[in-house]
């Protein structure tokens, strides 16, 4: 399975070709195990409230295009946050 990086290089290049297990763990990484996750969608805690929201949903084994940029955006966020301190 590919690093995390490399996830995160692919998801910024090609958010329509990430597949939905390598975002999983990308967010798994970034934002711990999902509070929720039942048929197709995982939803994970963010440490602010509101958007972006994490919540990915498996499309027949891809992550929708506009969920990845969404992971991307609050990714971005949480690093901010932790350079700010």
């Amino acid at each position: 399975m590919a690093s995390v990086k490399k996830i995160l290089d692919q998801m910024r290049r090609e958010p329509a070709n990430v597949r939905f297990a390598d975002i999983r763990k990308v967010c798994e990484e970034y934002f711990g195990q999902p509070r929720q996750h039942g048929t197709s969608h995982a939803i994970f805690k963010t440490p602010w409230a509101g958007d972006p929201r994490i919540n990915i949903q498996n499309a027949k084994g891809l992550a929708k295009p506009y969920q990845v940029r969404q992971v991307l955006l609050a990714i971005e966020k949480l690093e901010g946050m932790h350079n700010a301190d």
